[in-house]
């Protein structure tokens, strides 16, 4: 099982996000459990991102948010970095 670790200023930015989006904190919790037990599920689908975000992954939440994280295999962490919109976040 994968850690998460949650940093001040992410925790900023999903506060924000969810006062904006209450409805979709649900489905956002059983994404967050499913990437700790299996960051491989396919419902996640999970992918590596390029250019100035070549070293982080994108999760789905819904259709229309993501998840953006640090996804450090050795140390078994995941560390959110970015929820919102396609656009916002990348």
């Amino acid at each position: 099982m994968y850690k998460l670790v949650i940093t001040e200023s992410y925790q900023k930015r999903a506060k924000k996000f969810f006062e904006k989006h209450p409805k979709i904190l649900e489905q956002y919790e059983k994404i967050l459990k499913i990437l700790c037990i299996n960051p491989q599920h396919p419902s996640l689908r999970m992918h590596k991102l390029s250019g100035r975000l070549a070293e982080l992954f994108s999760v789905s939440v819904t259709i229309s948010y993501r998840l953006i994280i640090y996804f450090i295999i050795k140390d078994d962490q995941i560390v959110p970095v970015d929820i919102g919109s396609h656009d916002e976040v990348y």
